[in-house]
């Protein structure tokens, strides 16, 4: 157990920031950028899933090595580690989705499981998973081990939310940004603030996702528009500017008292399970009742189209390769972006009632409309490239 006056001495060497609204603006911030600059990499500059895993995991070392040989908080250093971290963590989840097919709902129990055995040993060997106490290396591994999965969990239910269970990115994001306030009223109100700024961390991911997902969906369907470029530039850009701030002012450097953070102690196993508990229902309940509903639309689906099709009617989807064929042969790569976007949207919209119904065929279909994503969307588009790339998908369309 640490005296006072080691608590005092450990704070002036805390690696981890003060818990200020600016750590909330740059968490969610960086979790957008997690996600748009994912994307960016792995379409916009061709690198695809594999690469930019490649590319992230390399410069997230790098930046790890960094951040564990200074001696004390720095604000640049520790929060490109997060930006790298949580573009690595965006992409464990998608590998596993699209790399190796684990079922979303596996990779969130996976993530979960993971959570809370890295919390349980670190507790167990350090009896305090408090952020300010980050003075050591045995604890930064624990923490940054921790950071790493709450952004693969975060992915994961989010993506669960919005795709898999039809949601979509607007209410997900609505019912996350609601569990944030609900945990933010409850510290507030008594609840261990380790146990709200944990929960919170994990919440910010899906919250930051739905906002790239607004920032860079068309305009057409109610986002803005920017697109994955625009918006990661746009963030980074913000990121940048908010650290250089706390760098030199240095507003955001621990100065709370550890101790006071051991006045719940004795209520924190009651409240732990009690937000367990309430999580499992509610997750539990509003899956079974949203995985109900889906299963009704797609029996009606089925009993409209028959069986003939593995994906029932995928007309929509032709006529919207065929417009962006269009548009390429014409030379309008403005109208082929748009009508790829389109099919975006229209693909993540009917995943909830498509992928259940024969999952290879959806992942062949998934794969073309990738590769379509990529041609289109590259910093500089050949025609030739993409043109075979929407021959591909009009034939899996044709034959899934």
């Amino acid at each position: 157990m640490l005296d006072d006056a080691s608590i005092r001495r450990s704070q002036l060497c805390n690696k981890v920031p003060e818990v200020t609204i600016f750590f909330w603006i740059i968490k969610v911030l960086c979790t957008t950028v997690g996600e748009t600059a994912a994307d960016f990499l792995n379409v916009n500059l061709n690198f695809g899933l594999t690469g930019t895993s490649i590319v992230t995991g390399i410069l997230l070392a790098v930046a790890l090595i960094v951040q564990f040989k200074t001696v004390r908080y720095v604000a640049v250093v520790y929060w490109l580690a997060v930006v790298l971290i949580s573009i690595f963590g965006t992409l464990l989840t998608d590998n596993l989705t699209d790399v190796v097919g684990f079922p979303l709902e596996q990779s969130t129990a996976l993530f979960s499981a993971l959570l809370l055995i890295t919390f349980a040993i670190w507790y167990r060997q350090e009896r305090t998973l408090s952020i300010h106490s980050i003075f050591t290396v045995r604890r930064e591994a624990f923490y940054w081990l921790a950071v790493l999965f709450t952004f693969a969990l975060g992915t994961a239910a989010g993506d669960l939310m919005a795709e898999a269970l039809g949601l979509g990115y607007a209410t997900t994001g609505i019912l996350v940004a609601l569990i944030v306030a609900i945990f933010a009223v409850a510290w507030r109100l008594g609840l261990n603030s380790i146990l709200a700024f944990w929960v919170i961390y994990i919440m910010t991911r899906p919250l930051g996702a739905s906002l790239g997902d607004y920032l860079t969906q068309s305009r057409a369907h109610g986002a803005l528009g920017l697109g994955a470029t625009t918006t990661t530039t746009i963030f980074s850009l913000a990121i940048f500017g908010t650290v250089l701030y706390l760098a030199l002012t240095e507003s955001d450097v621990a100065r709370e008292n550890v101790a006071a953070e051991k006045r719940n102690r004795p209520l924190i196993f009651a409240q732990v399970v009690v937000v367990a508990f309430l999580f499992a229902a509610a997750s539990i309940g509003g899956y079974l009742w949203q995985s109900h509903r889906l299963l009704a639309e797609r029996q009606v689906a089925t009993d409209t189209n028959g069986d003939a099709l593995p994906l029932g009617d995928l007309s929509s989807f032709h006529e919207m390769t065929q417009a962006t064929f269009d548009s390429i042969n014409a030379g309008d790569w403005s109208g082929a972006n748009d009508h790829a976007n389109e099919i975006e949207y229209a693909w993540d919209q009917a995943e909830s009632r498509l992928k259940p119904m024969n999952t290879e065929a959806w992942a062949n279909l998934d794969d073309a409309i990738d590769e379509v994503l990529r041609e289109i969307r590259a910093i500089r588009p050949d025609q030739i490239g993409a043109r075979s790339a929407l021959q591909k998908l009009q034939s899996k369309i044709a034959n899934p």
